[in-house]
């Protein structure tokens, strides 16, 4: 793929490191699971390059008494390019079986066992499979912890160039354009970085739809292959990586950062009434929507429930 990003404000690629010495995995082992009570372990795995793999999702592989993995060929080739051996029982688990195999899971903890999550790339439950399984071992009072790990969310939020103080997680974008527009529409306001995730042949019909939503100005960050190879970050305006995404064919794994809502002096009630409008017209109740944009916006109920009223 040639970016050719020549309208952006620019580019960065980097060449990803070979992949970890077999001595440096035998040496960096964290040694077997202690004895005792279950454990449900969501466990990181690398975004792209192997390389990052810790030293404590290692020792767990080869050690834990059941890894539930989203794609066992994917786990496969994982444990392959790291040198180790699966030592417990492998289970598909993933977003089609996770309603009836959660339990099952979750008997096995109960009895004891050491029970690993990992999905594709990433930590589990961050839009990957995973909640379920967290949801069901709370409410059973069992011990849940975490192997932390490569973040693709993070990691493009880091390179984007953009606030990271503050910032929400949107996962991927409704496919239908209606049910798009509302989503983006819930986002107007929003004054923290955004971090969305996008297949890379919806990439473009995305910006379309982020340009008319927040215009061609917007600040935005388009992180393709993180980690990997051919990682690449585009950053400049929605308008600027619109034009990119038109002219060349887009590759790989996605992450598209983008830059909240300008501050913006405070307005009067009267200036939100077509918000609470749009709200009440998606099928929520009038006083529900004066108290969702009241507080987005700072000002009064009372006087925001009466200028709607009054605008009527």
């Amino acid at each position: 793929m040639d970016p050719n990003p020549s309208t952006v404000a620019d580019t960065s690629t980097i060449e990803s490191p070979g992949q970890s010495e077999p001595a440096l995995l035998e040496s960096s082992s964290p040694g077997p699971v202690a004895a005792g009570p279950g454990r449900v372990v969501l466990a990181a795995t690398p975004i792209g390059n192997t390389g990052d793999a810790s030293a404590r999702l290692i020792g767990l592989l080869a050690t834990a008494d059941i890894v539930a993995a989203e794609d066992t060929r994917r786990l496969h080739r994982l444990v392959q390019s790291l040198g180790v051996t699966v030592g417990g029982r492998i289970i598909s688990y993933h977003e089609h079986n996770e309603a009836t195999k959660t339990a099952e899971l979750l008997d096995q903890v109960k009895a004891g066992k050491t029970l690993v999550m990992v999905t594709d790339a990433g930590m589990p439950s961050v839009s990957d499979p995973g909640f379920r399984l967290v949801e069901g071992a709370v409410a059973a009072g069992l011990t849940v912890t975490a192997i932390p790990g490569p973040s693709a969310v993070l990691t493009a939020l880091a390179l984007s160039g953009l606030p990271t103080d503050r910032f929400c997680f949107e996962g991927f974008l409704p496919r239908k354009a209606g049910e798009r527009a509302t989503r983006l529409a819930d986002l107007a306001a929003e004054q923290r970085t955004m971090v969305f995730f996008e297949a890379p042949h919806r990439l473009e019909s995305m910006l379309r739809a982020l340009r008319e939503r927040f215009g061609s100005d917007r600040r935005i960050a388009v992180c393709r292959e993180l980690t990997k190879t051919y990682e690449e970050v585009i950053r400049g305006s929605v308008g600027e990586l619109l034009l990119w995404a038109e002219g060349n064919e887009v590759r790989g794994e996605i992450a598209v950062v983008l830059a909240g809502a300008p501050d913006q002096a405070p307005g009067t009630p009267e200036d939100y009434v077509e918000a609470v409008n749009e709200l009440v017209a998606r099928g929520i109740r009038l006083k529900e929507a004066v108290a969702a944009v009241a507080e987005d916006v700072r000002v009064s109920k009372r006087e925001l429930y009466s200028a709607v009223l009054a605008a009527r």
